[in-house]
């Protein structure tokens, strides 16, 4: 059901041999391409179309009636209202703790550097609709960016046949929960051109974040400069770090729940007991056969993309998923919490056998919009500094700009640019209003 790579003994490069999901943007480009610029010039009639082409449903509008969304909320199982109402809590106390505050640098007598943190002023926040239903997505995008206080934002989701042609209730619910009003039923790279261009009916954007399908990714990497992006997310991928201590069958269900996912979900196992992998691939075959989604589950297990990799010491281990820099890393091994502070490249970590991936994705309080595709070793997660801009204010009197005039003098002659030495000079040497 699953490879195994053994690295043990070995000197090789990780990177050169660990299994990785592959999704090659650029082949959709051309596809996407038309959809990006047909929503350019025709605006709103153009999404629409293209909701009914791609999605087989055309929404009777393209902004989501208020009564809508109200109607969603009232008929909101309330086991799961209760669910997303503690989302939101922890996800609050979390994502306030980033908050960042203004600091001033007095560098000398006269001459100041103020750090300001400002949010971006309006955002287009995506969550896809496929296979499963996202209303966590709404909260993981919400939720940071009504902390960094953009004054104005609005959620994009696909249109559902069976909702006739809404975005599913759930999420819909989940917005009116987070006191989201502005909701549009518009999926796919006609939702990001939609929010890039704006149309009639929509005021265009300055960033869009969220997850989505590799045609959405295509029109995020399309439009980045039009708009800022929070990253090309790829297929989810959970790499476990784990020792003879962990339980089989704890990392098998882990595997098994990104599995679930998509068929080029990636599953990783990185262990030095081959004791420990044996005991996986036993539970794999009890617990794959009893689950819903066991075909998809299966097929993801068994690609190229998931493996089993045995490695001879815990430090190598270490260094495998440092290299994988996975999305989702789970430690369970003694002492995980030590060891997982000794990761360096990872979406989020996850520590111990009671924290399993599952945790974050709804309730741990951390945002599971996360850097895939090795991304995770310079790129972070989901925030509320993705929706912060720091910008400098350069505060110098006359006094502190004669003192360093010389030096920026020196440095602007040294590069050969005479004129920006010129414009220190005309102050030093006539003062305003000499």
């Amino acid at each position: 059901m699953i490879r195994r790579i053994d690295l043990r003994g070995s000197s090789v490069d990780p990177r050169d041999v660990l299994p990785r999901a592959a999704v090659d943007v650029e082949s959709v480009l051309h596809t996407v391409r038309p959809i990006v610029e047909d929503v350019r010039q025709r605006g709103t009639e153009a999404v629409l179309e293209w909701g009914e082409k791609l999605d087989g449903v055309r929404p009777p509008s393209l902004r989501v009636p208020q009564a809508a969304l109200d109607s969603a909320l009232a008929n909101l199982d309330p086991a799961v209202r209760a669910a997303l109402e503690e989302a939101i809590r922890r996800a609050r106390l979390v994502h306030e703790d980033q908050r960042r505050t203004d600091t001033t640098t007095q560098v000398v007598p006269g001459g100041s550097v103020t750090e300001r943190w400002l949010p971006v002023e309006r955002v287009g926040l995506y969550v896809p609709g496929g296979r499963a239903v996202y209303p966590s997505s709404v909260v993981m995008n919400v939720v940071p960016a009504q902390v960094a206080g953009v004054a104005s934002f609005a959620v994009a989701s696909p249109p559902q046949k069976d909702f006739g042609g809404l975005p599913h209730p759930t999420i819909l619910a989940a917005c009116a929960l987070l006191d989201v009003h502005e909701v549009y039923a518009a999926g796919g790279a006609q939702a990001v051109a939609m929010f890039a261009y704006g149309t009639e009916d929509v005021a265009p954007v300055y960033m869009v974040t969220g997850p989505g399908n590799i045609y959405v990714t295509a029109a995020k990497r399309l439009l980045k400069g039009r708009i800022g992006i929070d990253s090309e997310a790829g297929p989810t991928e959970i790499a476990v770090l784990a020792d003879d201590t962990a339980d089989a069958a704890y990392v098998a269900a882990d595997l098994i729940s990104q599995a679930e996912h998509d068929v080029i979900a990636a599953s990783v196992l990185v262990t030095t007991s081959i004791e420990l992998a044996d005991a996986v691939e036993a539970e794999l075959a009890i617990q794959v056969p009893a689950t819903k989604h066991s075909e998809r589950i299966a097929e993801a297990l068994a690609g190229s993309q998931s493996g089993i990799v045995l490695v001879d010491t815990l430090d190598a281990g270490l260094a495998v998923v440092d290299a994988y820099a996975a999305e989702h890393l789970e430690i369970q091994t003694r002492d995980a919490r030590e060891v997982a502070l000794r990761v360096r490249n990872a979406g989020a970590i996850f520590v111990g056998a009671h924290a399993p991936v599952s945790l974050g994705d709804y309730a741990a309080g951390s945002n599971h919009v996360l850097p895939t595709g090795g991304c995770a070793c310079h790129s972070s997660g989901l925030s509320v500094q993705t929706f912060l801009r720091g910008i400098h204010v350069i505060d110098y009197d006359a006094d502190a700009l004669r003192d360093v005039a010389h030096h920026v003098i020196a440095l602007a002659n040294a590069e050969d640019l005479p004129g920006h030495a010129a414009a220190v000079e005309v102050r030093v040497n006539r003062p305003s209003g000499g």
